[in-house]
């Protein structure tokens, strides 16, 4: 008996100490990396920055007086709205599921982000290191400044319930199946092999498309062309701008997801084509009217900005200045020439700068691509994945915002009485004015 016991202590020593069994319980559990989730939760912050109050006091500065705080307006109630649907269905048909075209209904209201228990910390299947909740607000404050752009187009004429109406299904039309598509695993990223670092096919050219075609079905604003309608405060715009500029670091920075050389580089060719858009426009103004406009510097700005958001991670320095230089060109014509010829009402020039220099971001990131950055080559190959994508953008958006807007039209209308819009948005639907006279 005392042998039986003496081996039995034995081979308890042995499992014990054997290094396979010790390799197995030192294994590190999984854990929270700080320095990848801080910037994050930084970068996160910034995007909803962009929003409120940047993109609010950008438009807001660039309307009527008497139609600024319905901007304000609209941007604060498409980001209660978003951040809503975002938590119940969103997220997870953007981000859930291996669908083609959409995902699926595996992570309404959030399942999964706190864990099978529903009460421990998640850790990221999209992120390593950082925890999943953390993933799904950076990309709900990309839900909801996407939408927010539209607003630009349609200023000054579209009845609140009505924009709030064309959200929602526009989100769930349009925004949702590009977020799943291009970053989620879908058709055009993992299909197709396009590629889109920050938002140039799921941001830029979404909105902008779908707000040249809600603008033209609403018809131009009252008195256009005819009537005197100048930015009420330039200050506004300009302080807007600044705010848009700087959260942009979060949008493109951050969406290296990990405090990295890769962030540092995104951040250095935001910042290169930012600057370089907003003085290219600004000395075309120059040449063209001897008059550099802070309006122009802040629209080159925005357009430097919206070029280099496809190719932020991708491309050199020296790609980062090609990419502004051809914001301040392409885009300029576009909002000082073509919706001339043209005739429509892009109040705010949405179109203009984000449909079209996200377009011409989308195609220069094919060409420019630096493999030794990210892993893309740029080259024909490339470009032509890009070109298809930038098809797909440009018919699904405008297809997808003719349904909704004719069905928003036949349920409760689009625009405001003709007296009303003369009289301002402010205080007919909100009844407030944004300056006491």
């Amino acid at each position: 008996m005392t042998r039986v016991l003496r081996i039995a202590s034995v081979l308890g020593l042995l499992v014990l100490f054997n290094p396979l069994h010790a390799q197995e319980a030192a294994a590190p559990a999984p854990s929270i990396n700080s320095g990848d989730t801080a910037w994050m939760l930084t970068s996160t912050a910034l995007v909803l920055f962009m929003t409120l109050p940047g993109l609010a006091l950008f438009y807001g500065g660039l309307v009527r007086k008497k139609n600024v705080l319905s901007v304000l307006a609209q941007c604060l109630g498409i980001a209660g709205l978003a951040t809503l649907l975002w938590w119940a269905v969103g997220f997870s048909l953007s981000f859930s599921g291996d669908g083609k075209f959409i995902g699926d209904f595996g992570a309404t209201f959030f399942k999964g982000l706190y864990g099978p228990n529903g009460d421990d910390i998640s850790f990221s299947s999209h992120l390593a290191g950082v925890p999943e909740s953390v993933f799904a607000m950076f990309q709900l404050t990309f839900a909801i400044i996407t939408p927010a752009l539209i607003v630009g187009a349609i200023a000054e004429r579209m009845k609140y319930t009505a924009v709030l109406a064309f959200i929602t299904g526009w989100l769930f039309l349009v925004y949702f199946p590009f977020a799943h598509m291009v970053w989620g695993g879908g058709w055009i990223g993992a299909g197709i092999g396009a590629i889109d670092f920050a938002g140039g096919l799921v941001v830029h050219m979404s909105s902008g498309y779908s707000a040249l075609v809600l603008a033209i079905i609403l018809g131009p604003r009252l008195g256009y062309g005819k009537e005197k309608m100048a930015p009420h405060s330039m200050v506004l715009c300009m302080i807007g701008t600044a705010i848009l500029w700087v959260g942009w670091y979060g949008f493109n920075a951050g969406s290296a997801g990990a405090a990295n050389g890769l962030a540092g580089s995104a951040f250095l060719t935001t910042t290169l084509a930012a600057a370089i858009g907003g003085f290219v426009w600004a000395f075309l103004e120059f040449l063209i009217k001897k008059q550099p406009s802070v309006l122009g510097f802040c629209s080159g700005i925005v357009a430097g900005l919206v070029v280099i958001t496809p190719a932020a991670g991708f491309v050199s320095p020296s790609g980062a200045v090609i990419c502004g230089i051809a914001a301040g060109v392409i885009p300029f014509f576009a909002v000082v020439y073509l919706k001339k010829w043209l005739g429509y009402d892009d109040a705010l020039d949405t179109f203009g700068v984000h449909a079209i220099g996200g377009t011409v971001g989308t195609l220069l990131t094919g060409l420019l691509a630096v493999k030794g950055i990210n892993g893309q080559e740029g080259g024909m190959e490339l470009f032509f994945k890009q070109l298809a994508s930038v098809g797909i953008v440009l018919v699904w958006s405008v297809v997808a915002t003719i349904i909704i807007a004719y069905v928003v039209k036949v349920l409760i209308g689009l625009r405001p009485t003709a007296e009303v819009e003369r009289q301002g948005l402010d205080i007919n639907e909100h009844g407030e004015e944004g300056y006491a006279d």
